[in-house]
């Protein structure tokens, strides 16, 4: 070596502070499970018993317009050889587990109501949560979406979740595990920075422990995107989140709308929520904040074949579409969004799953006889996420899992 000792250890030290602050801001992929939908249900709907009837609606509507494989294949457009197996899955999917990820909406899905009102509505919800929480039919992962900073309801999404967490403790004693709120419309990095704030005085104030209130943030203006400098706002915001941000999603239509994009045009699939996508993607790879796509707004007008048919068509083609792009979470609005949920997520990790059951295994073989290895690592990371993903939402046995390491 020409360099001398004195030289390397200083090269080295630097090294290791770069490679330490990178870990610390790009800390890897969120561990455990990720629901493949979140339904919202406004607050003066949602009861103990609402992801049980959504399950029961869904189920009813499967069986009444897809009878068979052969009909359920077609409505959906799967390969005749998976119809019956992935059939049957979602409908034992929509009798155990229908809803996995539920939030209770206090924003657009509710509306503006007096505070007497909203105040009312938010001590019905905390009964309803309790006695599901009891009951253990409570979703895995549930939350609340308070109201704007953006359209000021700054005070009025802070009067609720202080009053909603504050008579849940009293009822219950506790929070229950995978509570979530859904902080929308975000414009500025601060307005994150001002949550987060007075999410730190509300956990003092209730004596949470420190950091256990999370949240989610909306993607759904284009200052959210684009800052005001002209920079990528998604990092400023995930940085004002201070490590309570598990996931950002994307909105639709706020976003489409604040382009300028006519009615017919504002759709999850347009190229416009592409590039919004992709720079999700591209920001938030490795920061533990994992990504959510938007909703489908149609649907059936009424229990006839042509609408829910054309519904489920529309859906499960926009769920489809969510895949490709690396987006294993979406919205739904509606019960009869949850079949084609099922069905395109079911499909997209059954359709060659045996192919990559099979590349995984050689590899973990070949790398511990060092023999070589048939991908790179990261390709089978992805592929090994993919199975995961497939046994959390119940499209696979766990006992399909190559072993770990």
């Amino acid at each position: 070596m020409n360099l001398s000792f004195s030289a390397i250890e200083d090269l080295s030290a630097r090294i290791e502070s770069v490679r330490a602050e990178h870990a610390a801001r790009f800390p890897g992929p969120a561990a455990g499970r990720q629901p493949v939908h979140t339904v919202y249900v406004p607050a003066d709907r949602f009861s103990r018993s609402t992801p049980a009837e959504f399950g029961a609606e869904a189920l009813r509507l499967l069986n009444t317009h897809t009878p068979g494989d052969g009909s359920f294949g077609g409505a959906f457009g799967l390969d005749p050889e998976l119809a019956g197996t992935v059939r049957q899955r979602v409908a034992a999917k929509l009798a155990s587990e229908p809803v996995e990820d539920v939030r209770i909406d206090f924003e657009d899905g509710y509306g503006t109501r007096s505070d007497a009102e909203e105040d009312g509505h938010a001590a019905q919800v905390v009964e309803a949560v309790a006695t599901a929480y009891e009951a253990k039919t409570l979703p895995h992962y549930w939350g609340l979406r308070v109201k704007s900073f953006t359209d000021g309801g700054h005070e009025r999404a802070m009067r609720t979740l202080d009053g909603f967490l504050t008579a849940l403790r009293d009822r219950l004693g506790r929070l229950p595990g995978g509570f979530t709120i859904t902080f929308p419309k975000i414009v500025a990095a601060e307005q994150v920075a001002l949550f987060t704030e007075y999410l730190d005085g509300l956990e003092e104030a209730l004596g949470l422990p420190s950091g256990i209130l999370r949240f989610e943030v909306q993607i759904e203006t284009p200052g959210s995107v684009i800052d005001a400098d002209g920079r990528s706002g998604l990092r400023a915001i995930a940085d004002a989140g201070q490590g309570r941000i598990t996931a950002a999603h994307f909105g639709v239509f706020d976003y489409t709308a604040a382009l300028g994009l006519p009615p017919q045009e504002q759709r999850l699939d347009h190229p416009a929520c592409d590039f919004a996508r992709h720079l999700m993607q591209v920001t938030l790879a490795g920061t533990g904040i994992r990504l959510s796509d938007g909703s489908s707004n149609v649907i059936p007008r009424n229990d006839g074949p042509d609408e829910v048919n054309q519904t489920w068509a529309v859906h499960a083609a926009h769920v489809r579409h969510s895949l490709s792009h690396g987006f294993y979470q979406g919205w739904d609005l509606h019960p009869a969004h949850l079949p084609s949920r099922y069905a395109a997520v079911y499909a997209f990790h059954l359709d060659g799953v045996d192919s990559v059951i099979g590349r995984v295994r050689a590899w973990h073989e070949q790398a511990a006889s060092g023999s070589g290895v048939l991908d790179e690592p990261a390709t089978i990371r992805a592929l090994t996420g993919r199975l995961r993903r497939a046994v959390d939402c119940g499209a696979l046995d766990e006992s399909v899992l190559p072993p770990a390491d």
